[in-house]
């Protein structure tokens, strides 16, 4: 593993382990609320920023205001929220309309969906999706949906009944909500569907198509030709403008960029400029960003957080491209690889050093540096649980012809609550469902440190290690507000994370 030391937290009162004194509570809630966290009821307003990540690449804010009423009003269209094609609801007429009460309802606590009311069939059963907390007291109101970016402390579905189930979907970084990543809140949920194996619907493989990609040609650029692009491009590519995440990418490419040469497009560490037409974001999957990426030899796939089975498509994409990808984050991702010898694992190295010194040996020779394409040359993914994984998902990525995952989720939520009853009507007890641990499985951030002579810490990369500690300690007061079932105020779960 990389050499690693854990940064001292800055003071800061964001992260302090007790209240200033003299503080109020509405201080409080104004100055040490972390990144990320919602907070209603702080304040003169009642109105705040919901941070959602669309598109997998592109951050956008939506504005709420009062959620009271279950209509949440967006700035955005509620189309832009939801941009997976929707799987066809049944044809409500006015006699099913008035017929809802026979179905259970999945209420949206989080409007991922922006739907004030759907009719959706999933196999034989069939369950009402919504977004309207009108129906919080509806008596078929079965589960509760939440989207884990915005899970937040405030105006939860409480008090929570018996037959309430939780749901949740979160595909997301922890860095969004590193609450949901402890236990005493990710057990809070009956079902969930996260990047991890071992959720109730894995979404480990959702950056990746299907298994033709991967053996596919299309974008592979022949190794003589690469050897010529070589004369005026690096041997590696980095690409990134999340700068100082909590995996501390940029701190490792930094130190290795001092032993070979990498060209880095976005904007953390740039030394090379894309084409005006794609230095947004969003034109990362487009043709003319493919074809830039594919002249290069290696890139460096590091993701912003450090989890198990968290595999973005920084993993997925130079895979499809024909480009070695130099690989940083998940610590299971020997489990994903599509052949034995697909991938370079920064883990493997104890420093970047080394890792340089290996790659400058692959670029050199022709025969070891194909040994990690061979794969691919040949069309041959070996690895069973990848080719299981993809086989046996009941969802597809960018496929008009297959649900997508948030209808996955849905229709997983209301076939277990259709299940459950079943069997009360049949005079037996229901089955009860609850997440661990393992749903969302990631160790506290660490920093790497290769010199004194590395640059002073920015503010953001600072943040991570105390976050994470405090988040602990927010997961806690929440777990203890929420078990006592009743509604509660910003106020008192910030003064129950703050009272040491």
């Amino acid at each position: 593993m990389p050499s690693q030391a854990l940064a001292e937290p800055g003071i800061s009162v964001l992260h302090g382990n007790q209240v200033p004194a003299g503080m109020t509570v509405e201080e409080i809630c104004t100055q040490m609320v972390p990144p990320r966290e919602v907070v209603l009821g702080c304040g003169p307003t009642r109105e705040h920023l919901v941070v959602v990540e669309l598109g997998k690449f592109e951050r956008k804010k939506f504005k709420n205001s009062d959620l009271r009423d279950g209509q949440a009003k967006m700035e955005e269209e509620s189309a832009h929220l939801y941009p997976l094609p929707r799987k066809e609801a049944l044809t409500l007429n006015r006699k099913t309309q008035l017929e809802t009460d026979s179905y259970p309802i999945m209420l949206w606590w989080s409007p991922l969906t922006g739907e004030t009311g759907r009719l959706g069939q999933c196999g034989t059963d069939a369950c009402f999706f919504t977004i309207n907390r009108t129906f919080l007291h509806h008596p078929m109101t079965k589960a509760f949906l939440f989207y884990g970016t915005d899970f937040n402390i405030d105006s939860l579905p409480l008090p929570r009944k018996a037959h309430h189930d939780w749901a949740l979907f979160h595909e997301e970084s922890p860095k969004n909500n590193y609450k949901l990543f402890h236990k005493p809140v990710i057990t809070l949920f009956n079902y969930t569907a996260t990047f991890s194996r071992h959720s109730h619907l894995p979404l480990t493989t959702q950056y990746l198509e299907g298994v033709e990609v991967l053996k596919s040609l299309r974008y592979l650029v022949p190794l003589r030709s690469k050897n010529n692009l070589r004369r005026r491009l690096a041997p590696l590519v980095y690409v990134q403008s999340d700068c100082d995440p909590p995996s501390d990418r940029d701190s490792y490419v930094r130190e290795l960029m001092t032993y070979i040469e990498v060209d880095s497009y976005g904007e953390c560490l740039q030394n090379k400029d894309l084409p005006q037409q794609l230095k947004n974001p969003a034109s990362m999957d487009a043709e003319g960003f493919y074809r830039i990426i594919a002249q290069y030899k290696f890139i460096l796939a590091f993701e912003n957080a450090v989890c198990d089975d968290y595999i973005t498509e920084k993993f997925w994409r130079p895979l499809k491209l024909g480009v070695v990808p130099v690989y940083y984050g998940s610590p299971s991702i020997a489990d994903w690889l599509p052949s034995n010898r697909s991938a370079i694992l920064v883990s493997e190295f104890a420093h970047p050093r080394e890792l340089a010194s290996y790659i400058r040996q692959l670029d050199h020779d022709d025969r070891l540096y194909e040994a990690y394409i061979e794969w691919k040359l040949k069309g041959e993914v070996s690895n069973q649980r990848l080719l299981a994984a993809l086989r046996e998902r009941k969802w597809g990525v960018q496929d008009v012809h297959q649900d997508n995952y948030i209808d996955a989720f849905e229709c997983m939520v209301c076939s277990k609550v259709w299940d459950n009853i079943r069997l009360l009507e049949k005079g037996l007890p229901p089955k009860r469902w609850k997440a661990d641990v393992t749903h969302l499985s990631c160790p506290e951030p660490a920093v790497f440190a290769f010199s004194p002579l590395a640059p002073r810490w920015s503010s953001l990369r600072d943040m991570w290690i105390p976050s994470f500690e405090q988040s602990k300690k927010e997961a806690q007061a929440l777990r203890w507000l929420v078990d006592r079932n009743k509604n509660f105020s910003a106020q008192e779960f910030w003064a129950l994370v703050f009272k040491d």
